[in-house]
């Protein structure tokens, strides 16, 4: 989950930097920032609020970009692999940023916020990559106007079951009439918020953007409403618990939606599509691999880059490498080693047996559906 980034170099510090130093929390690069791993009392601990109350995410390092004007849509819709014109005002949706071949450059969330207005929420780690692609279009496009408001504002996201009536209370009961994959404004505490009900746990919750001299505190008035810091760690478990993926692992230009499991997010029929021609090529036949979670039968924990092998190889040697961990963790939520990682399409069927060789032990594991856990 976390990067190899130098301690040396100059990290970039949200506006809840202090605030996490305050609290103890333990801090990491990530991104090219300097962000809390956990809190003192440690990951399992902010699992379990999250699961069973609500936690609280300083997400305020991924990338915000607003986009306005008559031709934002089709401007877009040349990199991203949304239906915008099928997106109604006030709705969101889940897709790629992918190149020529159909390679995921990145994941993102796209809301359209007006008739001629959109948000879009880019990965933290691969904004630098994500901007490398998308400033060279928009120096070549007309009729919009893009605006990075990322160190602006900050962004707050409150997941778990008891977030909405968390959020309710403190916006006289505007929050919870944003659904699921909507976008909407309200005050929290008094405070001027975007508000989008979207997350990365599993969890029902929001997303809250808000301007940057807010934050802090709106921090601390989600704090003393009930809500649990939460790090970096434990949001890696809890998305993984989830199914999601994560860009840079289980993502990359190496890896196109299809194989992934998410080609019902690769819109690829815009006219202006720059991926369009080879999603649609990869869409017509089965790809040689795919995306599969698993579970551990043995014991052991998958960590990403490890080997999957055959379930009856008698030695776990290249010969029978099927394909490698990109996730894996121990779950208190599932109570055992759960992961993801690409196999052979052959391989990918629910109920397989499979071997993961951890550290020169083969270890037993069993191909499973994801979610792992599934909120009720």
């Amino acid at each position: 989950m976390l990067s190899d980034e130098s301690q040396d170099q100059i990290l970039k510090k949200t506006v809840l930097h202090s605030t996490h130093v305050e609290s103890n929390a333990k801090m990491v690069p990530f991104g090219g920032w300097d962000m809390p791993v956990q809190y003192a009392d440690g990951i399992i601990a902010e699992i379990n609020a999250v699961r069973n109350v609500a936690g609280i995410f300083d997400v305020s390092h991924m990338g915000r970009l607003e986009f306005e004007g008559e031709n934002a849509e089709s401007f877009l819709s040349s990199f991203l692999s949304a239906n915008l014109p099928a997106l109604k005002i006030g709705r969101g949706k889940y897709n790629f940023i992918c190149n020529e071949d159909g390679g995921i450059i990145d994941d993102a969330m796209i809301y359209r916020t007006g008739d001629q207005s959109y948000l879009l929420v880019i990965n933290a780690g691969n904004a630098d990559i994500d901007m490398e692609w998308i400033n060279p279009l928009v120096e070549k496009s007309t009729g919009f106007t893009m605006k990075i408001v990322t160190n602006e504002t900050a962004m707050i996201a409150i997941q778990g079951p008891k977030a909405v009536e968390i959020i309710d209370a403190l916006s006289n009961g505007e929050a919870s009439g944003i659904r699921r994959f909507r976008i909407g404004s309200a005050m929290v505490a008094g405070i001027s918020a975007t508000l989008a009900r979207t997350g990365y746990t599993g969890e029902d919750g929001f997303e809250i953007i808000v301007p940057a001299d807010q934050g802090e505190k709106l921090w601390n008035v989600l704090r003393e409403a009930g809500a649990v810091e939460a790090g970096l760690g434990a949001r890696d478990v809890l998305r993984l618990e989830a199914g999601l993926p994560l860009n840079g692992n289980d993502l990359s230009t190496e890896t196109n939606p299809f194989e992934a499991g998410f080609g019902r997010f690769a819109y690829f029929e815009a006219p202006n599509s720059i991926a369009g021609a080879a999603l649609k090529r990869i869409s017509a036949t089965e790809t040689a691999r795919a995306l599969v979670g698993f579970k551990m039968t043995g014991r052991g924990i998958p960590r990403a880059g490890l080997n999957i092998h055959e379930s009856n190889s008698s030695n776990i040697d290249e010969s029978n490498v099927i394909g490698m961990v990109t996730s894996g963790t121990h779950s208190p939520t599932v109570d055992g080693g759960i992961g993801m990682g690409y196999v052979e399409q052959k391989y990918s069927a629910t109920g397989t047996k499979i071997i993961i060789d951890v550290r020169g032990r083969s270890v037993e594991a069993e191909i499973v559906d994801m979610p792992f856990y599934k909120r009720s």
